[in-house]
């Protein structure tokens, strides 16, 4: 074969391999799909607009789980109201949300979406852009985690009410985070909110509208002027209103199920519950986050939707932020009891046969209110959330589970102290660790020297307007120095370890309400006892 053919021939086959390539990359970039290859991590066989050049950096590298769950599903609630994380962070946890045996994710957005038009005003100065909402998404499907938006239709809406173009809407209470759904205004507000969030969420199969302890509502002119008109409760308009809701959600996406918070509905007849459509379009949610939970009154509960026609129920239990609206140091006991007596009402749900058991959510809040103090932060609840994902999926703390939990954590969760001992190794351990020492030695450390004889004494507040001895100073200003050295350099790790995971302003706000008054405190006698000295 002569050398001008063969050279032929390499050229027709480059030709026809590039060809070949480019047609298989097209065809693998035109939908993101996941594939579980055996004996391997996860592999992706396509992207669609996403940008994932990103940082990850994944404690212990945990794979997807093999075993995916269909339903009742195990769903982790994450409150972005007030302390939402970096997307850097969402990649370290989700991997060990899936690993503890959770299917799905459910995102309370408040100020944190991405808002457009009109409703740009809504959006935090750090809220996630369109991108990071897309990494966000990519990485639950990466990790079998079915994500549920959860949008607030009705009260729980500071975020919304706090901005004057939206003070007409408020429905007059005292408390003024309720909509008031008879306002010009305000189904068209709700609506476009909706429709936002499920644009930018189009494979979602469930979605939230929150609606639970609606305070206030009924307190406005025109809730009071429709109760007189019409001779009716108000509590009928909520159904109402709620119903239009889901109904709209319906609309917008066919096969979509609502889900709602319903202690609104615990004290309104069947007959009233009835008169409407809500049980043949939504859910309701059945939430109890107290350590001592009467079992009695949920599986009443769960009769009474059954018997209004509900197809489908939802609980709610608390690994976080339901023992103190100041909550520091999460209380593991308290919340592991919650659940432990949820797994009495789920085992009741057999008994009921027209009703199904959609999954049960832990909810994580963040704050009480959108502007209330902090309560523990997601890294400091994570040995909670832990156990009783445990609790859940074992049916009790048992050895095997214990097991899990050191495998995962990388330490041992002792329930007689309240704390992961060793050094964990799970994403935001450091937080843990050092949220800790704040809890436990900060103050007291600032209230022992300031009981110092010397300090109480001779270098009382008033002795130091001058009048103190430097020789008095002596006694104490060694180990004031090496205090404030400690802390100081403490704190700058603490900082360090927190703008990892979390935006300034909540670094701000936690520094502010747990650090900042006893550091201030220090610097201030060392301030002095430096002039003075």
């Amino acid at each position: 074969m002569s050398n001008k053919r063969i050279l032929m021939l390499l050229a027709i086959c480059l030709v026809v391999f590039a060809a070949a390539k480019l047609f298989f990359n097209s065809q693998s970039t035109s939908k993101m799909t996941h594939t579980m290859i055996s004996g391997r991590i996860w592999h992706l066989t396509g992207l669609n607009n996403l940008n994932i050049n990103s940082k990850l950096k994944v404690k212990g590298i945990l794979n997807a789980p093999v075993e995916r769950l269909t339903r009742p599903l195990r769903v982790v609630h994450l409150d972005l109201k007030g302390a939402a994380p970096k997307v850097s962070y969402f990649q370290q946890i989700f991997p060990l949300i899936a690993n503890l045996g959770a299917n799905g994710i459910l995102l309370e957005y408040d100020d944190m979406f991405p808002y457009e038009g009109d409703l740009e005003v809504l959006r935090s100065p750090f809220a996630y852009n369109v991108q990071e909402l897309n990494e966000i998404k990519w990485l639950a499907g990466l990790y079998n985690l079915e994500l549920i938006p959860l949008v607030q239709v009705f009260g729980n809406l500071e975020f919304v009410l706090k901005h004057e173009q939206f003070f007409d809407l408020r429905d007059g209470g005292s408390l003024q985070n309720s909509l008031n759904i008879l306002a010009r205004g305000s189904l068209k507000l709700i609506k476009e909110m909706l429709t936002q969030v499920l644009k930018r969420h189009p494979q979602t199969r469930w979605f939230h509208i929150g609606a639970h302890e609606i305070l206030d509502h009924g307190e406005s002119k025109d809730s009071n002027n429709w109760s007189k008109q019409n001779s009716q409760d108000t509590r009928l308009l909520l159904i109402s209103y709620m119903t239009k809701v889901c109904q709209f959600l319906v609309e917008l996406k066919p096969g979509i199920k609502p889900i709602f918070w319903e202690d609104m509905l615990r004290n309104i007849s069947l007959n009233l519950i009835e008169e409407f459509d809500l049980s043949s379009i939504a859910s309701p949610m059945i939430w109890k986050f107290d350590s001592n939970i009467d079992v009695y009154q949920m599986v009443n509960l769960l009769h009474k939707y059954e018997q209004a026609g509900f197809h489908t129920v939802w609980f709610a239990s608390a690994f976080k932020c339901t023992s103190g609206i100041s909550q520091r140091w999460t209380p593991i006991n308290y919340h592991l009891e919650n659940h432990l007596a949820w797994l009495k009402v789920i085992a009741s749900i057999s008994k009921h046969s027209n009703i199904q058991f959609g999954g049960i959510v832990l909810t994580g809040w963040q704050r009480y209110e959108h502007q209330t103090v902090l309560c523990e932060l997601f890294p400091v609840a994570i040995p909670s959330l832990a156990i009783c994902l445990a609790a859940l999926k074992y049916g009790s703390i048992n050895h095997k589970a214990e097991t899990q939990l050191q495998r995962l954590l990388g330490c041992n969760v002792t329930l007689k102290t309240n704390m992961c001992l060793n050094t964990g190794t799970f994403a935001g351990s450091e937080i843990y660790y050092m949220v800790h020492k704040i809890h436990n030695e900060l103050e007291n450390s600032i209230i022992k020297i300031t009981k110092d004889y010397h300090l109480r004494g001779p270098f009382s507040p008033e002795q130091r307007k001058n009048n103190s001895y430097p020789s008095n100073i002596q006694y104490f200003k060694k180990e004031l120095t090496r205090l404030v050295k400690e802390w100081d350099y403490f704190m700058k790790s603490f900082k360090m370890e927190m703008i990892a995971i979390y935006f300034p302003d909540t670094v701000e706000k936690w520094m502010k309400e747990n650090v900042n008054k006893y550091m201030n405190e220090l610097h201030s006698v060392a301030k002095v006892v430096e002039r003075i000295s």
